[in-house]
């Protein structure tokens, strides 16, 4: 118990230092498409993409008890 709680604080801390050196704008393009906004939010962002697209890959590539992988 105390080590997930020292864990989860360590975590909350690094989570901040992150964010307070992180609120200078940056310009993104997308496209046609030119944002402003945080760097920390476009971290964010960016890491939720690839967490979302990783999430779908595994539940796309998972198989079924019984059914063999090829």
């Amino acid at each position: 118990m105390k080590i997930k709680l020292i864990a989860i604080l360590v975590l909350v801390l690094a989570l901040a230092a992150v964010t307070l050196q992180n609120r200078s704008p940056v310009q993104t393009r997308f496209l046609l498409i030119t944002v402003e906004m945080p760097l920390v939010l476009l971290l964010l962002l960016t890491a939720a993409v690839g967490f979302a697209l990783g999430l779908l890959t595994a539940l796309f590539n998972r198989t079924r008890p019984g059914e063999q992988h090829k």
